[in-house]
């Protein structure tokens, strides 16, 4: 079966719509340096200027448009962990609408963002400029802070007592500053600009904004059983980057500005905190790990690093050794892979990540039927866990049991149904097992999830022509086609 095509890096409609955005706030622009420029914020329950139900929609509709621009992260194991990161942090803070959306960026400078609608956006790079999971954790509980005091609707409406009143104007700046890194000169600058022209509207509302977010992110951090130091040492560490960074800052660092008086609260802030929360674990190792390797130009490069950061800490980083194992795996160093993983797993006999590395090195040395029963027996004892079961469907289909991994992928798509990357497999899996018209229609649920509805609706017209005696089914493609067209309706009404 043919690969889903490659989505599209955005419509040309939609590169117009958002450089014209940011052109229509150039003309308003006023000089200011690269360390002021700010994102508008994003949240205040009082604030009337744009409903939770609005939010939610525009949340969605950035979303759906941001995967469709962006390079996101394809590893369950790490959106699987940082997702239990972020909704343990949300149960700790002031959000009272806990449906949340985590998008991984893959991309190894330090941003995270928060989008009204419950969207946490996080570079995979953040856990590199991270040195411990307390410091990860400060960063995400600040932006769980931006949504829960719903700073996106205050920013709205400052805005409006300035002569910005379009609210779709500022999220689309946002859109256009989360993607920054590529594109052509002529447009970053005038993504420049229009951030410029909010900045010098919005500056002191934000930097509001940014401490309360601050306060309120320590008490979540420390709700969480974390150390509250970690926001302060994670503070000072962006402050030293911003001193040694010659060219561009980081763009959350550009967008959330770090001063000494804001690293000066953090440290008070955190000596009225219990000192007892936990700074570190093995998973954030081995999460650190899996990012580093995937910015490595080679396995073979990478077995170099990971081998030089044993031998420097004495091997007491669990990470560097399990680094070290993928890294091998990758190589088909199989036996030498075997030999690591076996103390790692002595240590952590629990551990879902390192369970994951047998089953992927027994895949990789062609014994599929030992990561088959590897995998069963792991998810009798984690029922839905989604690494284990994406992995599981892989080791079936390598097995030559199509129809078991496709039933296993459309239970698992019903629990997961805003997860582009389970679609896609399920795409993948109903074309092994035969099934074609369902092909088209999992295909159809991928585009819709990364902003690709034109595409979308072509594959549900391919699913109608093969659903023509079967009323059930054409029924449902007929509801979804409605669905897509609704959606292009909310776009064009934002």
């Amino acid at each position: 079966m043919d690969s889903l095509p490659f989505l599209p890096a955005a419509t040309p409609a939609l590169r117009r719509s958002l450089l014209a955005t940011a052109t229509l706030l150039a003309f308003a622009a006023m000089p200011v340096t690269a360390v002021d420029i700010e994102l508008p914020s994003l949240g205040d329950a009082s604030s009337a200027a744009v409903s939770p139900v609005v939010e939610r929609k525009l949340g969605g509709a950035w979303l759906r448009m941001f995967r469709g621009q962006v390079k996101t992260v394809e590893d369950a194991l790490l959106q699987d962990y940082l997702e239990q990161v972020v909704f343990d942090l949300a149960t700790h803070s002031e959000l009272t609408d806990a449906r949340l959306h985590v998008v991984i960026v893959d991309n190894e400078t330090l941003n995270a963002f928060a989008v009204p609608g419950g969207v946490v956006g996080l570079n995979n790079g953040l856990l590199l400029a991270a040195q411990h999971e307390d410091e990860l954790a400060s960063v995400i509980a600040h932006e769980l802070a931006h949504l829960s005091q719903r700073h996106y609707a205050r920013s709205v409406e400052e805005a409006k007592r300035n002569a910005v009143p379009n609210a779709l104007i500022l999220l689309s700046s946002l859109v256009l500053a989360a993607t920054a890194g590529g594109g052509s000169q002529s447009s970053m600058a005038a993504i420049a600009a229009g951030q410029a022209a909010i900045q010098q509207q919005q500056l002191r509302f934000s930097r509001d904004n940014e401490r309360e977010a601050d306060r309120l992110g320590m008490l979540t951090l420390v709700g969480a059983g974390y150390d509250p130091n970690g926001m302060p040492r994670m503070f000072s560490r962006m402050l030293e980057s911003m001193r040694y960074n010659t060219r561009r800052p980081p763009e959350f660092l550009l967008s959330h500005p770090v001063t000494e008086s804001r690293v000066s609260d953090a440290k008070n802030r955190a000596r009225n905190q219990r000192q007892d929360g936990k700074q570190d674990s093995a998973d954030f190792s081995f999460m650190q790990a899996r990012v580093r390797l995937g910015f490595e130009e080679t396995p073979g490069y990478a077995i170099k690093r990971f081998r030089a950061e044993i031998a420097n800490d004495e091997g007491l980083s669990p990470g560097n050794r399990y680094g070290l194992v993928l890294a091998l795996t990758r190589t088909s160093e199989f036996e030498e892979a075997r030999a690591e993983l076996a103390p790692l797993q002595k240590n952590y006999p629990n551990s879902i990540p390192l369970m994951l590395a047998a089953a992927e090195l027994d895949l990789a040395s062609g014994r599929s039927g030992d990561a088959v029963l590897l995998l069963q027996q792991q998810l009798s004892v984690n029922p839905g866990n989604h690494p284990l079961t994406m992995l599981y469907a892989d080791a079936l289909l390598r097995a030559g049991k199509p129809q078991e991994a496709e039933t296993l992928l459309v239970e698992h798509a019903e629990d997961h149904p805003d997860d582009p990357q389970v679609w896609y497999a399920l795409a993948e899996t109903h074309g092994l097992a035969g099934n074609i018209l369902d092909v088209h229609r999992a295909r159809a649920e991928y585009f819709i999830l990364n902003g690709a509805l034109e595409q979308a609706e072509k594959q549900l017209g391919y699913a109608l022509n093969l659903a023509r005696d079967d009323f059930h089914a054409t029924a449902g493609i007929q509801a979804r086609i409605t669905d897509i067209r609704d959606m292009q309706q909310e776009m064009k009404d934002l």
